[in-house]
C-alpha cells in the first residue's frame, strides 16, 4: 500500500489536519481549536491527541506515512523543527515542535511558515499550476506571503525573505505593527481596507450608504466594503480603488524583481474575487516593466482553506525524497 501523508496547518483560532496521498489528494481532513491558554503548552500535545485518535480511527499506524508536514506562525527554525515568537499562539519562548511530535508520533516530521507553505500547496496544485517561480499573497487579518524561485522556497539569510506585507507602498502612510510605516499590511490586509475606508470617509462629501454606517459609529467589514463598491457606493468606490493602487504597485514590484510566472492573491479578502483582480490587474499593468506585463499574470488562489495542509504535504514528500 503507498504510504500516506499527515498535513498540518497551524493557525490561531485552528489547527487544520489531514492525510493525504503522496500526490497531494485530500484522502480525509478535520480540525480542532487552538488552545492557546496557558502560554501555548497545550497546542502541540492537543494536536498529537488528536492525530492518535484519527489513525486508531482509520485503524492506520505510523508504518503507513511518509511523513508529517506542518506550517506554523512565527519564526520557524527548520532545521532545528522549532517555532518561537508566534504570539497569537502564546509561543513566546522556543517551543521543540518536531522532537515532540517525532518523539509521539514516531513519523518524520518537517516544519516551516505558515505562509510560506500555503505558497507550496497553490503552487504544486493550485493556481501555480506546478511551475518553478510563483508568489503567494495571503490577504487576511495581516498580509502574508511565499516566494518560490526556481522550484525553491526563498527563506533569506535570517528567514525574512517573501515578507510581502512589509513592503513599503506608502511611506506616509498608517503606522504598522511591525514598527515601520506605509507596509503593505496597513493598506491591503482585512484591517487595512477598514482603516482606508475611515481615513476617506472624513474628507468624503457625497452621498454614500458606508460613509453613513462610518459615521454613525457603526462595525464595518473589508467584505462589507467591497460589497458596497460593487452596488457603487461613491465612498466604497474610492477605497477600492486605492487599495488596488497599493495591491497592484507592491505586486509590479515583485514581477519586476522576480518575474515569476504568477502572483496569486489569496486569503480573505480575496473573496472578493474577479472584482477585485481586475482593479488590482489594472494598476499592475501600468507600473510592471513591459516584459514582465507579458509574462507574469496575476490569479486568484483556488485551493482554499486547503492550501494549508496540501503545502504540508508538499513539504513532507520533499524532505523524504531527499532520504530515500
Amino acid at each position: 500500500m503507498q504510504k500516506k501523508v499527515l498535513g498540518i496547518d497551524l493557525g490561531g483560532t485552528s489547527v487544520k489536519l489531514a492525510i493525504l496521498s503522496k500526490e497531494g489528494d485530500v484522502l480525509q481532513k478535520w480540525s480542532i481549536p487552538t488552545d492557546n491558554s496557558d502560554g501555548g503548552v497545550k497546542i502541540v500535545p492537543g494536536i498529537i491527541e488528536s492525530i492518535k485518535h484519527h489513525l486508531d480511527l482509520y485503524r492506520l499506524t505510523s508504518e503507513d506515512f511518509l511523513g508529517i508536514g506542518m506550517g506554523s506562525p512565527g519564526a520557524v527554525n527548520r532545521s532545528e523543527g522549532t517555532v518561537t515568537g508566534a504570539f497569537n499562539l502564546n509561543w513566546r519562548d522556543v517551543q521543540p515542535v518536531r522532537e515532540t511530535m517525532e518523539q509521539e508520533t514516531g513519523i518524520p516530521f518537517i516544519i516551516d511558515n505558515d505562509a510560506n507553505v500555503a505558497a507550496l500547496g497553490e503552487k504544486w496544485r493550485g493556481a501555480g499550476e506546478d511551475n518553478q517561480d510563483v508568489v503567494f499573497i495571503t490577504l487576511g487579518t495581516g498580509v502574508g506571503g511565499g516566494i518560490i524561485a526556481e522550484g525553491q522556497l526563498i527563506h533569506g539569510t535570517a528567514g525574512s525573505g517573501g515578507e510581502i506585507g512589509h513592503m513599503t507602498v506608502d511611506p506616509d502612510g498608517f503606522d504598522c505593527t511591525c514598527g515601520k510605516r506605509g507596509c503593505l499590511e496597513t493598506v491591503a490586509s482585512a484591517t487595512g481596507v477598514v482603516k482606508l475606508a475611515r481615513k476617506h470617509a472624513e474628507e468624503y462629501a457625497g452621498d454614500s450608504t458606508l460613509k453613513n454606517l462610518i459615521d454613525d459609529g457603526q462595525e464595518i467589514t473589508s467584505k462589507m466594503i467591497f460589497d458596497f463598491a460593487k452596488d457603487d457606493d461613491g465612498l466604497a468606490v474610492i477605497v477600492v480603488d486605492r487599495f488596488a493602487y497599493f495591491l497592484g504597485l507592491a505586486c509590479s514590484h515583485i514581477g519586476n524583481l522576480l518575474n515569476p510566472a504568477s502572483i496569486i492573491i489569496g486569503g480573505g479578502v480575496s473573496a472578493a474575487g474577479i472584482f477585485l483582480l481586475e482593479k488590482v490587474n489594472k494598476y499592475y499593468l501600468g507600473f510592471a516593466f513591459p516584459n514582465v506585463q507579458q509574462s507574469t499574470k496575476l490569479k486568484l488562489a483556488e485551493l482554499g482553506n486547503d492550501a494549508g495542509v496540501i503545502g504540508a504535504c508538499y513539504l513532507a514528500v520533499a524532505h523524504a525524497s531527499k532520504y530515500q
